[in-house]
C-alpha cells in the first residue's frame, strides 16, 4: 500500500488502484495514474448511471480499476454497478450483505 493512500483499496488487485497524493488534486483519492477521484465513480452510481457511462466518460481509468476500486469498498457495490439502478441495491449495500 502507498503511504497516504486510504486503507483498502488495493485488496482486489496485487497493485493498487487508488492512491492519495498531497501533489494531486489535494490529496483526493484518485486512480493510479489519473487524476479521476474515485468520489466520481461512486456519484456515477448514486446517480443511476451505469459503469459502462463512468468508463465512457473518463476513458483513463480502466474497467479493472473501476471493479477493483468497488469490490475494495465492500459487498454490494460490484453488482450496483453492473445494474443502471443504484437505488434497487441500496439497501443490499447499507446491510452489507454480498448481492
Amino acid at each position: 500500500m502507498v503511504e497516504g493512500e486510504p486503507e483498502g483499496v488495493d485488496m482486489a488487485m496485487d497493485k493498487p488502484v487508488i492512491h492519495s497524493d498531497p501533489e494531486i488534486l489535494g490529496g483526493t483519492p484518485v486512480f493510479v495514474g489519473t487524476r479521476v477521484p474515485l468520489r466520481n465513480l461512486i456519484d456515477y452510481l448514486e446517480g443511476d448511471y451505469a459503469l459502462e457511462e463512468f468508463l465512457d466518460d473518463f476513458p483513463t481509468v480502466t474497467r479493472e480499476q473501476a471493479i477493483a476500486a468497488l469490490d475494495a469498498r465492500g459487498p454490494g457495490w460490484r453488482y450496483a454497478a453492473a445494474n443502471t439502478s443504484f437505488a434497487k441495491v441500496a439497501a443490499v449495500i447499507a446491510e452489507g450483505q454480498p448481492a
